[in-house]
């Protein structure tokens, strides 16, 4: 392990965490010592294998004295680790608990130990102690542990829903539409303002190197609000796949939700993902100048680059975009 390093990702192997080393590294350029990834999973990093400066430290995030030494002689920290699911619980779920409120709690007591004070957190729009969900909920009450820490040089960012190449969020609807006749399509009228991965990873790199960012909260997104119905639409147009989309009403909505929860594996939806939905994932205005993102750019403008990967020409663009992101 590195002795000193610029920054820490905790959450690093994940497809935001990986865009951001990209772009930290490529500030950087070969200099040793630019990123260390702490992750679960080697395996997961894998396209960060070959890049120059980053250092992958494989832990498990509970441990805190591991974690303490991980993060050792750091100058900067991103928090990017985040669930979408957990089982039920109150006042959230046993997993919402650990990821949401324990670890970020655990990281800022390890960062002050070990002298480390500044932290980029990357939270959700929408958080809230009201909110209806355990998700919101459980996020806005790792926020306010983050605020109660004295010396920590503090930065949250609340992105919306984020997309761009090897998203799980606009494939995931493109790829239901390649195989399936129909889309039936719960919480149809959910609005979102989605935030392209590249703008996301910049803003967040932009805030460690602005002073003035420390203390504020930020929201992140895209400058077009679209319903999930028109997103699920433009994921099937853009990627070839077009197919129609049956709205489904709220009480059939949580019935597929809660058959889902039944299933083996991590579902596709939840009963708390739907009780999210009905708090729309839109800004409350334009995004701050603090974050250095002059024109964010429109899904209507990426998404046909790498959804079009379902056919020969888009898998041609898909790669260049993909090339061009990483230069």
């Amino acid at each position: 392990m590195q002795t000193h390093v610029e920054t820490v990702i905790l959450g690093g192997a994940g497809f935001v965490g990986q865009a951001i080393a990209a772009e930290l590294v490529s500030r950087a350029g070969a200099a040793s010592g630019a990123v260390r990834i702490l992750t679960r999973s080697r395996a997961r990093a894998r396209s960060l294998w070959s890049l120059p400066g980053i250092e992958i430290v494989t832990l498990d995030p509970r441990e805190e004295g591991l974690l303490c030494e991980a993060i050792a002689g750091a100058r900067n920290v991103i928090n990017l680790v985040g669930l979408l699911h957990s089982k039920p619980g109150r006042p959230w779920g046993p997993d919402f608990d650990e990821a949401h409120v324990k670890l970020p709690s655990r990281l800022a007591r390890c960062m002050l130990r070990q002298g480390v004070n500044r932290l980029i957190h990357v939270s959700a729009l929408g958080v809230s102690d009201q909110a209806p969900s355990m998700y919101l909920r459980s996020k806005a009450a790792g926020e306010a542990a983050l605020r109660g820490m004295q010396k920590l040089d503090l930065t949250i960012l609340r992105p919306s829903v984020v997309f761009g190449p090897g998203d799980q969020f606009l494939r995931l609807f493109a790829r239901l539409q390649a195989l399936l006749p129909m889309v039936p399509l719960a919480t149809p009228h959910a609005k979102f303002q989605p935030i392209f991965i590249e703008d996301l990873a910049q803003a967040a790199c932009n805030v460690i190197l602005n002073p003035k960012t420390i203390g504020q909260t930020y929201e992140i997104a895209g400058p077009d609000v679209l319903s999930l119905y028109e997103i699920v639409h433009w994921a099937g147009q853009y990627s070839g796949h077009p197919r129609p989309i049956v709205p489904l009403p709220d009480g059939l909505s949580w019935l597929q939700a809660l058959i889902m929860e039944q299933l083996p594996g991590r579902p596709l939806i939840s009963r708390d993902n739907l009780a999210s939905a009905t708090v729309p994932n839109v800004a409350s205005g334009p995004m701050s100048s603090d974050l250095g993102i002059t024109s964010a750019k429109s899904l209507h403008a990426m998404a046909p680059l790498y959804l079009g990967g379902q056919t020969v020409r888009g898998r041609l663009l898909e790669r260049r975009t993909t090339r061009l992101l990483q230069d």
